[in-house]
């Protein structure tokens, strides 16, 4: 009876098969390297998603016939970032991809990934030096963070190793150290300076023009470089923080493809806020000239932008106000929207400077540029209108007395 007993336990203890000599390497994956995986998967949704949304304002903006930095920037990022992240999700999943292979093909992450974020910083690095008035001190400062970057980035890309994993489990590039996390680092500074130099300027147009909290945020996209700053931030967490349980664990590169990712896909929006021309950096939405004089002799001049209403030049363009008094340097320039039927034609979508802005139909807002900016442009073109005022402060004394 003991004898059936124990016989039939030993059969019991062979009929269970561990898993993990049954399942092969591809699906047989240690907790950290499942999770990349998935992670993986949610980066290539966000790209693919970006990439369809983006879409109708990409084609607006590829109509348009300048070609300015900024514009080139959009659309090298537009391709870019799609292409390098397929072709590295072909090597982290294909089952077939050997080690070997791997050995030759790891440092393509890295290097592409370095060539995205110098591109991502050259935007905000343009669009900031726009904001402040091309303030050499900001074009100083912050063009000095994108080439700090740019040499520890290349440097960096030296000391990465393809991570030790079998045959059919991913090609993964790691670092060699964890001092390489400066890669990301160095990105992540120039990135929070732009974060910061940002919020300082749109605090600064609150004595200009009076908003709530929320509609500066919405009106400069500080949401955009604010998730920007926040996914670096997070990464940097994994980089230096998150201990690896095995020279095999690629837990610290976890975040990297998504935080490279999401950084490319709100720089891309933040040059699509850009109000008008995207030349120069584009117009910050409030001007420090935007302050009127309460009396004293004003000219006002409404006028198109140049070539509107021009045969073969397009639409005509949102008209501009500018006040001034006599014999003041710089009048102040306000945009006055177009109607309702002229908007159609001006490609306006509501959100972008891509033939449209942030404000709602009917609003006028302050604008950076005079309206005799443009070179060759009639400085008597337009409607004039001089308002002469005279305050008569005699007799306003008699007349309380």
């Amino acid at each position: 009876m003991s004898n059936s007993t124990g016989n039939s336990t030993d059969s019991g203890d062979d009929s269970i098969p561990d898993l993990s000599q049954i399942l092969p390497p591809y699906l047989n994956l240690p907790p950290h390297l499942s999770a990349h995986k998935y992670f993986f998967v949610c980066t290539l949704t966000v790209a693919a998603w970006d990439t369809l949304v983006l879409s109708p304002r990409t084609w607006r903006l590829l109509r348009t016939k300048e070609w300015p930095p900024l514009k080139i920037l959009f659309h090298f990022l537009r391709i870019f970032m799609p292409v390098e992240f397929t072709i590295v999700g072909v090597a982290f999943f294909d089952t077939k991809w050997s080690q070997a292979q791997c050995s030759h093909f790891f440092l393509f992450e890295p290097i592409c990934t370095a060539i995205l974020l110098a591109a991502c910083s050259l935007v905000h690095v343009i669009r900031i030096h726009a904001i402040y008035e091309k303030s050499r001190n900001i074009l100083f400062g912050m063009g000095g963070l994108l080439a700090l970057q740019v040499v520890v980035t290349a440097i960096c890309c030296g000391f990465f190793r393809s991570t030790p994993l079998e045959d059919g489990q991913g090609c993964i590039a790691e670092p060699k150290s964890n001092w390489v996390g400066i890669y990301w680092l160095s990105a992540t500074l120039t990135f929070t300076a732009s974060f910061a130099l940002a919020v300082r300027r749109s605090l600064r147009s609150l004595k200009v023009k009076q908003l709530s909290y929320w509609k500066l945020m919405l009106r400069d996209g500080l949401n955009l470089y604010g998730a920007i700053w926040a996914v670096n931030m997070v990464n940097m967490l994994f980089w230096f923080i998150i201990t690896p349980t095995g020279p095999e664990d690629p837990v610290r590169t976890i975040v990297t493809s998504m935080a490279a990712v999401l950084t490319a896909s709100m720089s891309m929006r933040i040059i699509l806020a850009v109000r008008g021309s995207l030349a120069a950096g584009g117009a910050y939405a409030v001007s420090a000239a935007s302050h009127t004089s309460r009396s004293g002799q004003t000219t006002h001049v409404l006028s198109s932008a140049r070539g509107a209403g021009a045969p073969g030049n397009g639409p005509a363009a949102t008209p501009v106000l500018s006040l001034g008094r006599v014999g003041a340097e710089q009048p102040a320039t306000y945009a006055v929207p177009l109607g309702a039927a002229d908007k159609g034609t001006a490609d306006w979508d509501g959100k972008s400077s891509v033939g449209g802005r942030d404000q709602k139909e009917g609003d006028i807002f302050p604008v950076e540029s005079p309206v005799s900016a443009d070179a060759g442009a009639d400085p008597h073109a337009g409607v004039h209108v001089t308002v002469e005022s005279e305050t008569d402060f005699a007799g306003y004394a008699k007349e309380k007395n």
